[in-house]
């Protein structure tokens, strides 16, 4: 069949991954068969690595995965970073004054392991539970160097919003900045922290246009772009078919050219089937 598309970009938590922690039966067959016939599947997620290594593997996804919300490029064949950006000395001491002056818990992530300090009440212990290749020690121990991220847990600001806005101020460095309240996933629902992370400067999951241009030949205007959260924005902007979940939030429907089921069902796999495969027609909603 004629495409008029050659690859898909795939945002993981609220849109690829169920809220369970596993992609949908009928989606996995459908990423396979159209992996077999060329499509060309990234992901790109703000996970780090670590996170996103078993989806990987899940869904036998071979190409280079964006992680870190555009701060790195990982290599699933080779087990390693292609690109890596890290935060300049000074962005990391401002925000970790900022830390310090709201008394706020924070993580230290680099390739590989994160570091946190002690956390200090249940909810900031349930926010540290599902992170993988995590290190809690004093303080005093955690790295300053080589770093790719700075993530922030807040109860002291009225919105992530808030949060984000204030330390973007107190950094006053160039640096890429995402935030969002941590209930929005599906395993801390009732926490009520609010996240903010610190990147270096990038064009954030946008960087995945880039990549997959400049490594397989494959312009924005064939690539479909599937997201549901504000952090998936940049990529659907660049991508010339912006694909929204049912449960994504306002301001990423308002940029997608479609949308489609939740994720919790096979929407994905039946976009795929329909633009890749030639088969079933999807129902968009709304």
């Amino acid at each position: 069949m004629t495409r008029d598309y050659d690859a898909i970009l795939l945002d993981l938590d609220g849109t690829l991954v169920t809220d369970a922690g596993f992609v949908h039966p009928d989606t996995l067959a459908t990423l396979g068969a159209a992996q077999a016939c060329g499509v060309r599947v990234m992901v790109a997620t703000g996970r780090s690595e670590g996170g996103t290594i078993p989806v990987l593997a899940e869904t036998g996804i071979a190409t280079p995965a964006i992680v870190y919300n555009g701060a790195g490029v990982y290599c699933p064949v080779g087990r390693k970073l292609l690109e890596e950006r890290v935060l300049s000395n000074r962005t990391i001491e401002r925000t970790l004054a900022f830390a310090r002056a709201h008394d706020l818990l924070f993580i230290v992530m680099r390739f590989g392991e994160k570091f946190s300090m002690p956390p200090r009440t249940p909810e900031e212990r349930r926010a540290l539970e599902f992170l993988e290749d995590l290190h809690v020690v004093p303080p005093e121990q955690l790295p300053k160097e080589s770093v790719m991220r700075l993530t922030l847990f807040s109860t002291r600001h009225d919105s992530p919003e808030a949060l984000g806005a204030s330390l973007e101020a107190a950094i006053d460095q160039p640096a890429y900045l995402t935030w969002f309240p941590l209930a929005s996933l599906p395993h801390q629902r009732e926490n009520p922290l609010l996240v903010v992370d610190v990147q270096p400067p990038s064009r954030g999951k946008g960087e995945a246009l880039r990549v997959i241009e400049e490594t397989y030949g494959i312009p924005p205007e064939r690539v479909v772009a599937v997201g549901d959260a504000p952090n998936d924005v940049p990529m659907l902007e660049r991508a010339g078919l912006a694909v929204a979940m049912a449960n994504a939030t306002s301001d990423v429907k308002a940029v997608a050219h479609r949308i489609i089921g939740d994720n919790n069902g096979d929407a994905i796999g039946r976009l795929m089937d329909e633009l890749f495969l030639g088969r079933d027609v999807v129902q968009d909603v709304g």
